[in-house]
Formats: C-alpha cells, sequence, structure tokens
C-alpha cells in the first residue's frame, strides 16, 4: 500500500501592507504565510511557486506595499515510508494532531538498521495524507527503548506551530525515571550535551556542546535507587540519560550509560531477578502539555506507567519494607 500523492492546492493571496514598504521579499511572506516554515516558503520563492503581483522575485528584493502576493503551496511528499498495520495506542485525537503513547521497543524513524515497522510506518496506515509532512508529522521523538507520550501534527500549520513551541520551550514534558542510588533531594542537571568525541552512538557532557537543562524531583526513594519525575527544559538527544549518568545516578537497565548492575545488599530475590531481566532504560514519558496549534487552548495528556515500569517500583517498594522490617 503506497500513500496517496497530495492534490494540487488552489493558490493563496494576501495584500502587502503599506508599512512592509522596503523591507525583503522572503521577510513578509514569512509574515504573510505563518502556517508554513520559512525554509519551505524560501524554497517556493526560489521555484517560483512564491510571487509578486505576478513575478518571480528573489528572497532579498524589497517590497512597495500595497503588492499581491500568491503562493502556490506545492505539498509534495515528503515521508516516502510504507504505511504498514501496526496498532497506535491514540491517547488524543483530532484532524490537527495525534497524542499516542509509544510503546518500549517502537523505533520512531526509519533508519539503518530498522528500514520498517516504525512509528512513521504506523501513522502513514492511519493517515496516508502524513507523506507531505516532514517525518509524518513528528516533531519530537523518543528514544526506541523509552515509553511515553509523543505529539504528532497531522496538518502543515500544526506542524509549524508545534515546532516553534519546542524551539521556544513551551512545551511541558514530564518523565518518570528509575535510577541507581538513593538521592536525598531534587535538582537541576545545566549540562551541555553533544556526541561523544570518540563513539558516535553515545552522547555526552561537553563544555562544547549545546545547552541542555533537566529538572529532577523526587518521586518515591528506595535502598540504593529512586523514581524521579524528570521536566526538560531542551530537548537533546539522550538528555535525560546523559545528564543522569552525569550526575552518578544512572538510569537503571540504560544499555548505554548506566554501567554495571548494581544490588543492594542483602537483596531480595524478587529484586535480584527484576534488575538483573530489566533490559531497557526505565524512562517513561509520562505528561506532555502544549498549547493547540489551532485554537490555543492547552492540552494535557498522561500515559500510563507501563507494567514493566510499575512492577520494578512495585519489587524497589518490596525490597525497602522487607530490609526495613529486618532492621527492627
Amino acid at each position: 500500500m503506497t500513500a496517496p500523492s497530495p492534490a494540487p492546492a488552489a493558490p493563496l493571496q494576501a495584500t502587502v501592507p503599506d508599512a512592509a514598504a522596503g523591507r525583503r521579499f522572503d521577510a513578509v511572506l514569512a509574515e504573510l504565510f505563518p502556517d508554513f516554515s520559512r525554509s519551505r516558503l524560501a524554497a517556493w520563492i526560489k521555484s517560483g511557486d512564491a510571487r509578486l503581483d505576478g513575478r518571480e522575485v528573489r528572497p532579498r528584493d524589497p517590497v512597495r506595499g500595497g503588492e499581491t502576493v500568491t503562493l502556490h503551496a506545492q505539498l509534495d511528499v515528503q515521508t516516502h515510508s510504507e504505511p504498514e498495520d501496526i496498532a497506535l495506542d491514540v491517547l488524543y485525537e483530532d484532524e490537527h494532531v495525534f497524542v499516542i503513547n509509544k510503546p518500549a521497543g517502537l523505533v520512531v524513524h526509519p533508519g539503518a538498521g530498522n528500514p520498517a515497522g516504525t512509528l512513521v510506518n504506523a501513522l502513514l496506515h492511519r493517515d496516508p495524507s502524513l507523506n507531505v509532512l516532514p517525518r509524518a508529522g513528528i516533531v519530537h521523538r523518543l528514544d526506541k527503548d523509552t515509553s511515553g507520550v509523543m505529539v504528532v501534527a497531522r496538518t502543515l500549520p500544526a506542524h509549524t506551530a508545534l515546532i516553534e513551541q519546542l524551539s521556544s520551550r513551551e512545551v511541558h514534558r514530564q518523565y518518570l525515571a528509575v535510577v541507581v542510588g538513593s538521592l536525598v533531594s531534587g535538582g537541576t542537571a545545566n549540562a551541555p550535551i553533544d556526541r561523544h568525541p570518540r563513539d558516535r552512538i553515545r552522547m555526552a557532557v561537553r563544555e562544547d556542546g549545546r545547552d541542555a537543562v533537566t529538572h529532577y524531583r523526587l518521586r518515591e526513594r528506595f535502598r540504593a535507587h529512586t523514581l524521579l519525575e524528570c521536566r526538560l527544559e531542551t530537548g537533546r538527544t539522550h538528555q535525560i540519560r546523559v545528564h543522569m549518568a552525569h550526575l552518578k545516578h544512572p538510569i537503571v537497565g540504560d544499555p548505554l550509560y548506566g554501567g554495571p548492575l548494581k544490588l543492594p545488599r542483602g537483596a531480595t530475590e524478587d529484586l535480584v531477578a527484576t534488575l538483573r531481566g530489566f533490559k531497557r532504560q526505565a524512562l517513561h514519558a509520562e505528561t506532555l502539555e502544549f498549547a493547540h496549534p489551532v485554537t490555543g487552548e492547552p492540552v494535557r495528556t498522561t500515559a500510563p506507567v507501563p507494567d514493566d515500569l510499575t512492577q520494578l517500583v512495585r519489587v524497589l517498594r518490596a525490597d525497602t519494607a522487607a530490609a526495613a522490617e529486618k532492621d527492627r
């Protein structure tokens, strides 16, 4: 099954305000048609699909004011993956956005080693029109083995608006993480992140990296582990995982940053088996809140904690209780 090509859209028109006289055409175009990204508008200027009084002009050419801008918004296919019938847990849906609960183990984007069976393939099956959007409308990502809530745009205006909200740090993203060590308080990790200088698969805290800020607070303490609530201020690759490892409290089960298995002294058999069998990072995107890209109303969704993480917390709680009982 191949997603259909988009039908040609009717041209859009707008009048250049007199107050814009002398300004660059590309800057004025971005203000007249804010639903489209600047890069997409620049491509349409170059291709002649954005015209001024019927004329092709350069991005830097000045406007006089009062001209008619005509925009043939050619929404070409951007996502060429094949649709696949993969079940999706949709938490919220309207004509502009999907909010989904991604399970651990589902890759978000096709790539080397994962050409199919991804979230992109599933989205294209549910809504074939997403093929005109970059990455089928996905505006942020979760690692393969991180579970939880994600928002997906269904239209180009929604895509542009959500990207802008993410860039301006207006999207609330809250995670649950089980980390090694019994923390006594919350805090903030403010440490820049970029690619590891020697291992291109990993990220690392680097002085020359991009700014990265993670706020965390205690949800529950155990004997040698802590359940944290983490809030992203920025959204760097592997951010929470890198920051917690940098603070010497790596996420349980993290194959890249977790280090060797650590067991508390006298751990229950149940806890030993659970920790040894937990083969993914114990990280779950719990809550996502953003302004609806069309109405502006707040949208808040929460993804249920998956069974494996619920079981891990239950066993850690039981181990802590058992140790306290022995000390009485």
